[in-house]
């Protein structure tokens, strides 16, 4: 802010400084940067966490898990990671160890989809 005096009238006038104006505005920019990175790197870290856990938890009841292979599967896998069998024939053969002929049963055990064979 100047004042001066001209015909004894005091005016007050404002000069600016271009130089403080470009430092708040690089200023500015650069604290939106920042936010906008911090943003994307929570958003990131939440995503990263989901994978972790759906790689943890696979089935929460029985239900979630299906036989592994279209053909005397002996293990287990969830629904949504099960082979598509539509036109797959298989032999009609009861294969020891594995599920065929109700020789087991898909269980969610610990979060985990299981065959569990019987005795």
């Amino acid at each position: 802010m100047k004042i001066t005096k001209k015909d004894g009238i005091k005016e007050i006038r404002v000069v600016h400084n271009k130089t403080l104006l470009y430092i708040i505005l690089f200023l500015l920019i650069v604290l939106g940067i920042i936010i906008f990175s911090i943003n994307r790197i929570g958003n990131n870290q939440n995503i990263f966490n989901q994978t972790n856990i759906s790689a943890i938890i696979e089935c929460q009841t029985d239900s979630d898990c299906v036989p592994a292979s279209c053909c005397h599967p002996s293990s287990c896998t969830t629904k949504e990671k099960a082979p598509n069998c539509k036109g797959i024939f298989c032999t009609m053969e009861c294969a020891p160890g594995t599920l065929d002929c109700g020789q087991g049963s898909c269980k969610c055990i610990n979060n985990k989809c299981k065959a569990v064979l019987g005795k």
